[in-house]
């Protein structure tokens, strides 16, 4: 009973209790499926007179359609008769007014695929179908979609693909601690099927995720709506660019996709669409994914509005900081490269290769006392959606090392996954690294963006087969991915990485003994080294659009090392002024690779580099105590 009213909590808030009146369906029916059993559903007929045919939308739940008596209609509210539209809303099997047609194992997509058949025989239906919803209301639709009912001509599926990936709950070989908690909650009993598969092997190859990955089956029009604070962008992004290239023939140029500044939703007032996400508002967004829902149904389903295949682009995208909606043929877009930050002793963040040999931070973690989640990826209705400042509680803690770049002095775009390459030891056998990207405000609010983590044992891949425990005092390199995120950070902002190694309880804690996982055992506590020398040069990698600078603040204040000329050619001289006592002088390119090196003699007073055969681009000049950008044209 708990979770029944957890769930029509859930779908209340999620479909926006305040903004629409009460409704009462047309009628109440239980639809026979082709194995005998009855699902429940409400349908809403508009009042067009005698003999009125309606498009219809379909909605399957596993959230009470009883709901939306109280809610209303999604994107038209309880104003029936100016609906456009017939709805039909549906209780999933096993749930509900469906409790009774339960079968263990059963395909959705069927009870999908007769729903959609049973409604084009309808007196009041035109047979045309869409489908409409988001989280687990959006998976059925790709469900539905496979099965390829004739009368399916569109979908709408709101933060969800089909995917059913081992990284979705064990991302770098963590396990999702909330996500999958709350997912039981909700009844889907997801534990009962990954926890006894904690490593990539044979069940995830060759059973579960195929079963997920099916866009060669998709045969209608899907508009995706994802945010990019929702804990499903990876695979939602997945499932789009898949759906462009191995979707029927005929649909593949009709499949959209909107990413939005949002989370997930489900309570609360942080929903897909709304402004307010977490401790940010996003008026730009307000309403932006109903608009763009009512639009697509009013082409697809009743031909009425031709601007949606004359005037939207195939991918509609939210670049956060500037908050402005931009377009794109596909994502990730064409104009990002990846650029290296370097993590510095002092917690500095830059393009400069570190210098200093021995320079390491001591990172420590006790399990019992975690670093504890604060915002971002959630779904547990008791802890916070989307964007929340990490200062006063996570980096305020000594198990968290903070890395920041100087204020910058203009906006950096950033477009994509967040990768960051951690060179470790630890006095352990086992341990987990956690990262949390944020976007640092003037005012020293810290706001989370993206977030990721990897277990060490897991470092080589995630089969059994690759699992090794760490030797104690030995350097390995961890790489750690984010989730894709469009953020420019603006001028005066600066980007900082945290480092610690829990986030809990958004990911499992690691107990540190490198015993098997999940299990009762000694919890350690563990020390590790994080490398920032020249040999072991600690980065984040970051895609960003025309990047020349802006982070040269307090770094370029040359007193000893002059540069002309700038922008050069062929060839730039050096000058030193003062002794340079066999310093070594280095040359990176944007990407943070030497392109150039030079032990300085002591006595040294100029030296010429010929620049002919480097591409033209940004360079720095550094002797391991000051830089100096410069730019090379042809």
């Amino acid at each position: 009973m708990k979770n029944r009213l957890l769930n029509f909590f859930i779908l209340c808030c999620c479909v926006h209790l305040s903004s629409y009146a009460m409704v009462s369906p047309t009628y109440v029916d239980s639809i026979v499926m082709r194995d005998g059993k009855k699902i429940a559903v409400d349908i809403y007929i508009p009042d067009g007179g005698s003999g009125a045919v309606y498009s219809t939308v379909l909605i399957q739940t596993p959230y009470n359609r009883q709901a939306y008596r109280l809610s209303g209609l999604p994107l038209y509210g309880s104003n029936l008769s100016s609906c456009p539209y017939a709805y039909v809303i549906a209780d999933w099997r096993g749930f509900f007014g469906s409790m009774a047609a339960n079968v263990n194992g059963y395909d959705r997509g069927k009870d999908g695929y007769d729903l959609v058949e049973w409604i084009a025989t309808r007196s009041w239906s035109n047979g045309k179908i869409g489908t409409w919803g988001p989280s687990a209301l959006g998976k059925i639709q790709f469900q539905t979609a496979k099965t390829q009912p004739p009368h399916l001509v569109c979908c709408i599926p709101l933060v969800a693909s089909p995917q059913f990936e081992y990284r979705e709950y064990y991302p770098g070989g963590v396990y999702r601690t909330e996500y999958v908690e709350q997912l039981d909650a909700l009844g889907f009993g997801l534990s009962l099927v990954v926890d006894p598969y904690p490593t990539y092997d044979l069940a995830w190859q060759y059973f579960i995720e195929p079963s997920g990955w099916y866009p060669d089956s998709i045969e209608v029009p899907m508009f995706m709506i994802g945010g990019w604070y929702d804990h499903g962008t990876i695979p939602i992004l997945a499932m789009h660019q898949a759906l462009r290239t191995s979707a029927a023939v005929a649909v593949r140029n009709q499949q959209y996709l909107m990413m939005g500044p949002w989370a997930h939703g489900g309570f609360g007032p942080v929903q897909v669409g709304s402004a307010q996400q977490g401790e940010l508002y996003y008026y730009e967004a307000l309403g932006w994914s109903d608009s763009l829902a009512r639009l697509f149904f009013a082409f697809y389903l009743n031909g009425t509005d031709s601007s949606w295949y004359t005037s939207v682009p195939h991918v509609q995208y939210f670049q956060m900081g500037t908050n402005v909606w931009n377009a794109a043929e596909s994502w990730p877009t064409a104009d990002v490269t990846p650029y290296r930050l370097y993590l510095h002793s002092g917690g500095n963040l830059n393009p400069y290769v570190p210098q200093s040999i021995g320079d390491i931070n001591v990172l420590s973690y006790d399990s019992k006392d975690p670093s504890p989640t604060i915002g971002g990826a959630t779904l547990r209705p008791d802890l916070d959606q989307g964007p929340y400042d990490q200062a006063p509680i996570v980096e305020s803690r000594s198990d968290v090392l903070k890395f920041s770049t100087v204020v910058l002095t203009q906006d950096v775009v950033m477009k994509g996954k967040a990768v960051v390459h951690l060179f470790v030891s630890c006095d352990r056998k086992d341990t987990d690294y956690a990262i949390r990207l944020t976007d640092v405000y003037p005012d020293g609010r810290s706001m989370l963006l993206a977030d990721g983590i990897r277990r060490l044992r897991f470092r080589d891949g995630y089969s059994a087969a690759d699992t090794a425990s760490a030797v104690p005092g030995s350097v390995y390199e961890i790489v750690i991915e984010l989730a894709d995120v469009a953020n420019t950070f603006l001028t005066g902002h600066s980007i900082r990485v945290d480092v610690s190694s829990s986030n809990y309880p958004r990911y499992d804690c690691n107990l540190n003994n490198g015993l098997a996982m999940y299990t009762a055992g000694d919890s350690l506590i563990a020390t590790s080294n994080i490398y920032l020398n020249p040999t072991f040069a600690s980065y984040v990698e970051l895609p960003l659009v025309d990047f020349v600078g802006g982070m040269d603040e307090g770094v370029n204040e040359i007193s000893h090392l002059q540069l002309v000329p700038n922008p050069a050619s062929d060839e730039v001289v050096v000058y030193f002024n003062s002794e340079s006592n066999n310093r070594m002088l280095r040359v990176l390119n944007n990407n943070g690779a030497c392109v150039f090196e030079h032990n300085l003699r002591k006595g040294e007073k100029s030296l010429k580099i010929d620049t002919n055969s480097w591409p033209s681009g940004m360079y720095y000049l550094h002797d391991g105590e000051q830089s100096i950008k410069f730019i090379i044209t042809h």
